[in-house]
């Protein structure tokens, strides 16, 4: 089931007027693309956050409701005020059902406590990519792809080749010849020894 955010047409534009939203409660933004008029919107800021702050939110296709029609969305770019923390502005971009979409997915990474290099060789998992960017019609778009490290050896890596990915979608680094890593097994500072010192207790 998409996220739906509720939005209502903007009629004036300009820094004081989004200044006023603000105080108002709400966030001034955009939508773009799909070959139509781009639209300024405003939307209720408390309603914004609570989809915000999901991860979710950040690589699905969207239902952007403006005065009670829907359109299917990405979230391309937000600005955050820099002391506060709160969202000043957000840009969503129109998708279509025909035309694949580039958009950064989130990875989750599973079966690190049984890699060999964490269980025998006392490493931790390093994260060397924590989202990627990803090429697929809106109706493939994962919400997260994950990794599996369960067979990474000490000093090992593992590449984006080498992770399954759901029917319809590709890794746009791939597409490009870049087969980055994702993750390693790292020693941890001390090695496994020290590891197993702390959890012996004094005598």
């Amino acid at each position: 089931m998409a996220i739906e955010i509720n939005a209502v047409k903007r009629d004036v534009k300009g820094t004081g007027a989004s200044r006023r939203l603000r105080h108002a409660g709400t966030v001034p933004g955009v939508v773009y693309g799909g070959g139509k008029d781009a639209i300024a919107l405003e939307i209720n800021y408390k309603e914004l956050f609570l989809q915000f702050r999901h991860e979710t939110f950040h690589a699905s296709v969207l239902s952007l409701i403006i005065d009670g029609k829907k359109e299917s969305v990405l979230l391309r770019d937000f600005q955050m005020h820099p002391v506060r923390n709160t969202i000043q502005h957000i840009d969503f971009q129109r998708v279509s059902t025909t035309e694949k979409i580039h958009v950064k997915v989130p990875l989750h990474f599973i079966n690190a406590d049984v890699a060999p290099g964490v269980k025998l060789g006392g490493g931790i998992v390093a994260h060397i990519l924590t989202e990627a960017d990803v090429s697929c019609l809106a109706k493939d778009l994962p919400e997260f792809i994950e990794v599996d490290v369960a067979t990474l050896e000490m000093g090992h890596s593992i590449h984006l080749s080498q992770i399954k990915l759901p029917k319809g979608v590709t890794f746009v680094q791939l597409a490009h010849d870049n087969d980055a890593a994702v993750a390693s097994i790292a020693k941890t500072r001390g090695g496994a020894s020290a590891a197993a010192a702390a959890e012996t207790p004094a005598a």
